[in-house]
């Protein structure tokens, strides 16, 4: 399975999943226009990434823990919906027996990005490291 790059834009963030690393990194600002166009790629990469990792796992016996960093410094209300939906997606990773480890890094002066990230754990039920930056 091939990576999946997004460079950053003024309005969007870097993008950079690499399967065979197991890291998984969104990064920047994230306010784009048009917030389904612009995570739609991101969720089906993820969608197929579940048959990778599924064949990793059962005939490759291969348990390594999936890597997930957010390193946001803003996301507005509707990159929120689409962040939401990627938690979801990591959260049946975890529900299917996968290794997972979020990171979740904040600005030490900017509440939001921190707040957020709490909110967006006790939504999903996923344990988050919260890393001040």
């Amino acid at each position: 399975m091939e990576q999946l790059l997004i460079e950053a834009k003024e309005d969007s963030p870097h993008v950079l999943f690499d399967p065979i690393a197991n890291n998984f990194l969104i990064s920047g600002e994230s306010r784009p226009e048009n917030a389904g166009k612009f995570y739609t790629p991101i969720i089906n990469w993820l969608i197929d990434f579940e048959g990778f990792a599924y064949w990793r796992k059962t005939e490759m016996k291969d348990e390594s823990t999936l890597f997930f960093v957010f390193n946001l410094e803003y996301f507005n209300s509707t990159s929120a919906k689409y962040i939401l939906d990627i938690l979801l997606l990591i959260k049946k990773f975890e529900t299917k027996g996968y290794n997972v480890n979020i990171k979740w890094h904040y600005d030490k002066f900017g509440d939001d990005i921190l707040d957020s990230g709490k909110e967006l754990s006790e939504m999903t039920g996923l344990n988050f490291e919260l890393i001040q930056s």
